[in-house]
């Protein structure tokens, strides 16, 4: 089922703009593709408060009128999808003090071989003995322990009676996690992770681009896949390792350009991705791109303190205005939603996080995703 129609939808979104605009309606409210307001994303649940992606941290973040949830997907060995960042059980669950070393196994994660508590060698069951804990050690720690690791579905049932309580609408922003791990080392094959999460969400959403669900990736080939499986909305991240002395991004193994292109020997980076011949070529599969935040800003370290904390870092940069990305985006009719933006680690000499986001807000980003989702929607509501 593959669809030409994105290209085509993206022409038909600018031209009514542009004939809005034409017959004499007012200018578009944000610099977004829609010019409607952009999203507020919760980054795994409001995870600068609540233990990440567990179902206290999703509701936490609706409860913070966040626009969406984020729950990145890994399997179990017995196939079910759970909300963890990584395939690696060890830094957000206790896993290590219930069950033995000797579950542990040394696996080759984007290249990097990686010795932990894989999620894909426990049942769900075993899974469900598990309880969260703050993976970030500057955060609230009183919660380890309390919270259990919820599957996609418990992910799904809680979004939508959430909104029902709230007479509104709250959608779900699901990431696979390294599929090409998935396929080979965990054993599952290829496509099997995709198929599944298609299953699920069309049978929660339907199969329409209308569906309150964006599918997230850094791969490509899986998203080029779910573009022949499914019209729900599909969106291509782009990472980084790190932002240089002079504004350019550095691009270290393994953050330098999707695994599967290593695996293919295809030479882009991620950095070329998001150049016009890169966004073209994203326009065939996807409805966005998710660039890091420092792609869309030009920035500069000029050894200045800005946030006045007493070194001179990434946080201190100063920012000389848009890079282009976002406009270059939008002339294509992608729609770019950026990450992440956290109160306890605001960047480029922004000493409010809520300044910070409401900058790329005016800048035109379609969305944002937030540890504090608090903090994203009193951005936006700064700026109505």
């Amino acid at each position: 089922m593959f669809r030409p129609t994105r290209l085509a939808l993206a022409f038909t979104t600018l031209t009514s703009l542009a004939l809005l605009q034409a017959c004499g309606g007012s200018d578009p409210a944000f610099n977004t593709l829609s010019g409607d307001a952009p999203l507020v994303i919760g980054h795994r649940g409001a995870s600068g408060l609540l233990p990440e992606h567990t179902l206290e941290s999703y509701r936490k973040a609706i409860e913070q009128n966040a626009d969406f949830i984020e729950p990145d997907l890994v399997l179990t060995q017995d196939g079910v999808m759970i909300a963890r960042h990584e395939p690696m059980l060890d830094g957000t669950t206790d896993v290590a003090t219930k069950f033995p070393e000797s579950r542990k196994a040394t696996r080759n994660v984007d290249g990097v071989a990686t010795t932990a508590y894989f999620a894909s060698d426990f049942t769900l069951a075993e899974i469900k003995t598990l309880r969260a804990v703050q993976a970030r050690a500057n955060r609230d720690q009183t919660l380890n322990g309390l919270y259990s690791i919820p599957t996609l579905d418990e992910v799904i049932a809680l979004a939508k009676a959430e909104g029902n309580k709230r007479g509104r609408t709250v959608g779900i922003y699901p990431e696979i996690k390294h599929s090409v791990f998935h396929a080979t080392e965990a054993g599952f094959g290829a496509n099997v992770f995709e198929d599944k999460l298609v299953a699920t969400l069309h049978a929660a959403y339907g199969n329409t681009g209308s569906a309150p669900v964006f599918i997230q990736s850094f791969e490509v080939s899986n998203l080029q896949y779910l573009n022949t499986k499914t019209n729900i909305k599909l969106v291509q991240l782009i990472d980084a390792d790190d932002v240089k002395d002079d504004g350019s991004m550095s691009l270290v193994a393994p953050y330098h350009k999707p695994y599967d292109f290593v695996v293919n020997n295809d030479a882009r980076s991620f950095l070329d991705l998001l150049k016009p011949t890169g966004l073209d070529f994203i326009k065939t599969y996807a409805d966005a791109v998710g660039p890091w935040k420092p792609y869309l800003v030009k920035t500069v370290n000029d050894g200045v303190d800005r946030n006045g904390d007493g070194k001179v870092d990434i946080n201190d940069r100063r920012v000389d205005g848009s890079t282009g990305v976002v406009e270059a985006a939008h002339q294509r009719g992608l729609m770019v939603h950026t990450w992440t933006f956290r109160d306890d680690a605001s960047g480029y000499g922004f000493k409010d996080p809520k300044a910070e986001m409401a900058y790329y807000m005016k800048l035109g980003v379609d969305g944002v995703f937030t540890d504090f989702p608090a903090t994203g929607v009193a951005a936006l509501n700064s700026l109505r």
